[in-house]
């Protein structure tokens, strides 16, 4: 696993500590911070299911101000951890063990990206996107990424997030939502 792009491009970061986690190819990964590209900069970013850490961290290498990474596993926590420690970003993130859907339940300073990496056939989609709908945690003008099975439908619609479009890679598809009110500046 390596940082594609930024500061730190290149550097190697610490695989994943269990079986079952599965860190975002290195193709999709590309494609995701192509389409995030003019948004990244600065950016509050949420790395929800973050495994080993791998796209929160390549969010800070590029420019993204803040990233919170989330996850309930604990020894991927610990990976995450010593991956941010290894990078210098411990003072631009946070590392919280626990399920995606108890965070998002809880109130937060409105991210500017969320990235969504639940595991492909675990169903957690239909826990979280209701959750990530209702606004409070996705600035106005945010987005919000999905990495999914390419054979997994997700809704058109979800409280105040609009599906803008999907990007294809391989198995995998990276969905793309936007808040209902700047879904025309996609």
């Amino acid at each position: 696993m390596r940082i594609l792009g930024g500061d730190l491009r290149g550097r190697r970061l610490t695989g994943p500590s269990r079986e079952g986690t599965r860190p975002t190819a290195g193709r999709v990964k590309s494609a995701l911070f192509n389409i995030l590209a003019p948004r990244i900069m600065g950016a509050r970013f949420l790395d929800l299911y973050a495994g080993t850490g791998l796209v929160g961290i390549e969010a800070l290498s590029r420019g993204a101000g803040y990233v919170t990474f989330v996850e309930s596993n604990i020894a991927s926590c610990r990976v995450v951890k010593t991956n941010l420690e290894r990078c210098g970003y411990t003072h631009t993130s946070k590392v919280l063990t626990m399920a995606a859907s108890r965070f998002l339940q809880q109130p937060h300073r409105p991210y500017d990206i969320a990235f969504v990496d639940p595991p492909y056939h675990g169903g957690e989609n239909g826990n979280v996107l209701p959750l990530l709908g209702r606004g409070a945690i996705i600035a106005a003008n945010g987005v919000v990424v999905i990495e999914h099975f390419h054979k997994v439908q997700l809704p058109v619609q979800v409280g105040r997030l609009v599906f803008i479009k999907s990007y294809r890679h391989g198995d995998t598809l990276l969905s793309l939502y936007q808040h209902e009110s700047t879904q025309d500046s996609a």
